[in-house]
């Protein structure tokens, strides 16, 4: 295959050979995507309902739940079905679909996390211009900013990758067409044409990182010279979320990219890729939701109004074959 273009589907990475373990796959991944779709739909509707959480923060966090919705539905559907049908194939054009929406997700929610960071030094650092500097206005600005941010990242990358030769076959070791998998099949000379794709991106992620480290740096600061006990929890109780989640993100990310190609091997890479594509957007809406009481109590207040509209619908239903 001299080129792209001959190229008419690829084959991702096959979890198991034997059928059983293939439904044991299809399963355990059902599982994780059902467990992050309710996580983050609660969350999402939970902000939305409760009028309470109509902050600035908590719009921020509904933006990431549905980043996170969306990066999650890219990966894994696609891996269960080939699993669950004893396939291995994608489409070129599906692949090229799949590599997209992973990379504007997923850098969405980069520059989502470095916006989030700012909302909690300006809440922390600067209380009494939070309203001026955060209105309803900016915020929608931030948000759009982040959601173009990704989006013109996903362009960048897919243009550039998918307008190369690819001439190293059509295997993909990998459960989703992630990016670096589908580069391994171009033609050595042809990758030039990503690294000043690839340096730009360094430095956007680099940049974002710095303002990150820095915002968290003074935000420390000022809440040791927070003199009550209680002001320093509560201040903690709103950072520490927002810090485990670009921890966890960064961490997995960076290791993926940047692990020494001497410890790289298949089931190494597939459980990397694991952790930074299934694993954040599971558990995010868990490490916002355990020490935020707000949260909890509105996702608890909307559990139970759909419990209560349940048990009206069936005991309508009830009295209807009653009656008849």
């Amino acid at each position: 295959m001299s080129n792209a273009s001959s190229i008419t589907h690829f084959l991702l990475l096959a979890f198991a050979d034997t059928r059983e373990l293939q439904l044991l796959h299809f399963c355990l991944f059902l599982g994780i995507y059902l467990a992050a779709l309710l996580g983050n739909s609660l969350i999402i509707a939970a902000i939305a309902c409760d009028h309470r959480l109509h902050t600035p923060m908590y719009f921020f966090l509904l933006n990431l739940s549905l980043l996170d919705l969306g990066s999650i539905s890219t990966t894994l559907p696609k891996s269960m079905a080939n699993s669950l049908w004893d396939t291995r194939d994608i489409s070129y054009a599906g692949c090229t679909v799949q590599v997209f929406f992973f990379l504007f997700l997923v850098g969405g929610e980069y520059v989502l996390l470095t916006v989030m960071s700012y909302d909690r030094y300006v809440a922390i650092c600067k209380p009494l211009h939070y309203g001026t500097l955060l209105g309803s206005r900016a915020c929608v600005h931030m948000a759009a900013a982040a959601w173009g941010g990704g989006f013109l990242y996903a362009v960048l990358h897919t243009a550039n990758t998918f307008s190369l030769p690819l001439c190293q076959g059509n295997a993909i070791d990998q459960f989703f067409c992630e990016l670096a998998q589908v580069l391994n099949l171009s033609c050595s000379n042809s990758f030039l044409r990503e690294a000043g794709v690839l340096v730009f991106s360094a430095f956007l992620f680099l940049g974002s990182f710095v303002f990150i480290v820095l915002s968290y740096v003074q935000i420390f600061r000022a809440v040791l010279t927070i003199s009550s006990e209680q002001g320093q929890h509560k201040a903690f109780s709103t950072c520490l979320p927002h810090l485990a989640v670009v921890s966890l993100f960064l961490c997995t990310g960076t290791f993926s990219n940047l692990k020494p190609p001497s410890i790289s091997s298949p089931s190494l890479n597939l459980v990397v890729a694991v952790l930074y594509a299934v694993v954040p957007p599971t558990l995010n809406p868990l490490i916002y939701s355990m020490r935020n009481k707000e949260l909890k109590d509105a996702v608890k207040k909307l559990l139970g109004f759909l419990s209560a509209a349940t048990d009206c619908q069936t005991s309508s239903a009830n009295g209807s074959h009653s009656v008849s």
